[in-house]
């Protein structure tokens, strides 16, 4: 099942912008990596089960898909901005003292409503996952690699956000940092958005 195109095509939508890498930066950043380490896990555990889950459940995946993905690219467009705004506040010194690194359940959970990820998950399964073998097992193959392929991609998110970390001990930095990690996400809500809206239209 393993070719060069997947390691290719997963590899570049892991590691390019998106809400999962935002939010790393801004974790790593604000955290450092080693408290990041449950947030990139569950980014990649959950990815690999969206995956397993889409790949058994196809064929009620593409019949249901125009209906059911712009609703849930709506509600993650919403929880976005939410996002967003808490990054925001935690560029203060009040927000920076309540505020903690996403859980593990909750990264892995927010792949259900990232939007990006749905793209991600329905491509891989419809160009990687061999008609001829749509099974369980091979779904749960298809999962494991892309889970694997995943994780180092978005650790380079954690990482260069933890870099940045003792520059950022300066407070004036720090909101700076924060406010464009919150308005870089809040434009990539907005731009969602306005595809999953024409979508229902």
């Amino acid at each position: 099942m393993f070719n060069p195109a997947l390691l290719s095509y997963v590899s570049l939508m892991s590691v390019t912008p998106g809400p999962n890498n935002l939010m790393l930066a801004a974790s790593g950043g604000n955290f450092g990596f080693r408290r990041s380490i449950p947030h990139l896990l569950g980014i990649s555990i959950g990815h690999g089960i969206q995956v397993f889950i889409v790949g058994v459940l196809l064929a009620w995946v593409m019949s249901s898909i125009n209906t059911v993905r712009p609703i849930l690219g709506v509600f993650g467009c919403a929880y976005l901005l939410w996002l967003s705004w808490k990054i925001w506040k935690a560029g203060s010194p009040e927000g920076k003292e309540a505020a903690k690194p996403m859980s593990f359940l909750a990264a892995a959970l927010f792949q259900w409503i990232n939007p990006k990820a749905w793209v991600m998950v329905i491509n891989t399964v419809i160009l990687f996952l061999p008609a001829e073998q749509n099974s369980m097992f091979a779904a749960a193959g298809l999962a494991v690699l892309c889970a694997l392929i995943n994780l180092p991609c978005i650790c380079i998110w954690a990482w260069l956000g933890d870099a940045l970390r003792q520059h950022l001990l300066i407070p004036k930095i720090l909101k700076l940092f924060n406010g464009m990690m919150a308005s870089l996400m809040a434009i990539t809500a907005f731009f969602l958005l306005h595809g999953e809206l024409a979508l229902l239209a």
